[in-house]
């Protein structure tokens, strides 16, 4: 459920991008998202987490609420949701790297292997691709960071959530962020005001309500649950899926070679599924702790 969300993420993003400023985009979503999570906070009266969650929160947050969204917004300006899409399918390796530096996972040899193959398949894609010198372009530099900082937040998030469960993870990493978000978003609407037609303005709604706030619930409740390394090897499916939405949504011509890639690390994930991580501690069944 969370890679379904998550799979029209950059479709949704080229959509806003084309008429509302990138900066604006990244950081909006996130001030909506971060009014929802005050609203279900409240709602399911979850108390407040620790001043050492909090600290960890803040990791989450830089990955996934600031990093991913204001660098894949950055992306898009320049290049297409179908190759973007290819390119982030590197994360889950990333998130498998930091599930092992910041969780205490052990992966087993197979699973990397796995893991590896895929993940080298997307940067030789991405190194021919990106110009016809064989370079990298800024579109693709911005692409990568955002794969980094996402791979931290999905490995932080998910060992918070063994904690405070995962929709409450998203949401304190959220409420904890809004001082930013409402900062940069205000001062980016304020220079570049915002003038957008409908198809804009509802990539934009999706980003708020699914990208950044539903579709973590159910992803950071998988981690918990599942490994962080192992579940997180899953969204190998994901740019399968947003190449599809790209081509149906925004009418985008995808490659061959972008498929090849894409089925080849569909065959990596399947691989990575079948072997077991050690050390993985399961997430407890009451996730939502109520006063």
């Amino acid at each position: 459920m969370g890679v379904l969300g998550f799979s029209m993420s950059l479709p949704a993003t080229r959509a806003a991008v084309a008429d509302l400023d990138p900066w604006l985009v990244a950081f909006g979503r996130a001030v909506g998202a971060g009014l929802l999570a005050v609203l279900y906070l409240w709602w399911r009266r979850v108390p407040r987490p620790s001043a050492a969650q909090c600290r960890r929160l803040a990791v989450v947050a830089a990955g996934v609420v600031v990093g991913f969204p204001l660098f894949t917004s950055l992306a898009l300006t320049a290049t297409t949701a179908a190759h973007g899409g290819v390119v982030v399918a590197v994360l889950p390796a990333l998130t498998a790297v930091f599930a092992v530096l910041r969780a205490r996972e052990r992966p087993s040899a197979l699973f990397w292997l796995a893991s590896g193959a895929g993940a080298a398949v997307v940067v030789v894609f991405t190194a021919i691709s990106g110009s016809a010198t064989g370079a990298l372009e800024t579109a693709d530099v911005f692409l990568l960071a955002a794969v980094v900082l996402c791979g931290l937040g999905y490995a932080e998030g998910g060992a918070v959530a063994r904690e405070l469960g995962g929709a409450n993870t998203i949401c304190w990493a959220l409420v904890l962020s809004l001082p930013v978000t409402v900062g940069i978003s205000t001062i980016a609407a304020v220079q570049t005001p915002p003038h957008a037609g409908p198809a804009a303005w509802t990539g934009f709604a999706y980003l708020t309500v699914v990208s950044m706030f539903l579709a973590f619930f159910a992803w950071y409740a998988g981690l918990a649950r599942g490994g962080i390394a192992r579940v997180g090897q899953i969204q190998l499916a994901q740019p399968l899926l947003t190449l599809a939405w790209a081509v149906l949504l925004l009418g985008e011509t995808v490659p061959g070679s972008a498929v090849a890639v894409a089925l080849a690390v569909l065959l990596c994930v399947a691989l990575t599924q079948r072997t077991r991580a050690a050390g993985v501690r399961r997430a407890p069944r009451r996730e939502v702790p109520v006063r």
